[in-house]
């Protein structure tokens, strides 16, 4: 999980200097194997990370508070600091049955309620032309799915957003 979390915040660093943001990994060390086919769910990891940070840079650069990982804004004023954390734990489904849970939360802008129904369908995009192709939650989705998971998106425009992914063991 580590080494996703890096490669997505290192790729985007490479991409635009001028990015930063704070993550935080909260990784259960119990938990149970799970069956799957890891370059996929790797790929489904890598996706959810690197949305996070887009959203978390995104409202970094629109936000009228000044953007920092660390310290205090001038004055001791109110500053933005953007932060993805990763989690994994364990999960019981509604079904009754267990799940691992991995949830990608991020403090940006968080997702309009009227397109969050959206987001997983193909093609559809919030990032501008030339950045987003629509296919990433989408073929994310896809992925879970074949694996007997589930996606799904919590947010709060204005405070961020949390895709969890369950995945049944």
């Amino acid at each position: 999980m580590d080494e996703f979390v890096r490669l997505s915040f290192h790729g985007l660093r490479a991409k635009d200097k001028s990015f930063n943001s704070d993550f935080k990994l909260e990784l259960d060390p119990d938990l149970p194997k799970v069956n799957v086919v890891a370059s996929d769910i790797g790929r489904v990891i890598l996706n959810l990370v690197n949305n996070a940070f887009y959203a978390v840079d995104e409202k970094a650069k629109s936000s009228s508070l000044p953007s920092r990982n660390i310290g205090t804004g001038a004055e001791g004023g109110e500053v933005y600091r953007p932060l993805v954390k990763v989690k994994t734990t364990v999960a019981r489904l509604f079904s009754g049955g267990l799940a691992v849970e991995l949830s990608v939360k991020d403090n940006g802008n968080g997702i309009p309620e009227h397109i969050r129904e959206k987001i997983f369908q193909p093609l559809f995009t919030t990032k501008p032309t030339g950045q987003g192709t629509g296919l990433g939650l989408s073929l994310s989705y896809d992925i879970v799915k074949a694996h007997g998971g589930e996606l799904k998106v919590e947010s709060s425009e204005g405070d961020g957003s949390t895709i969890i992914m369950h995945l049944p063991f």
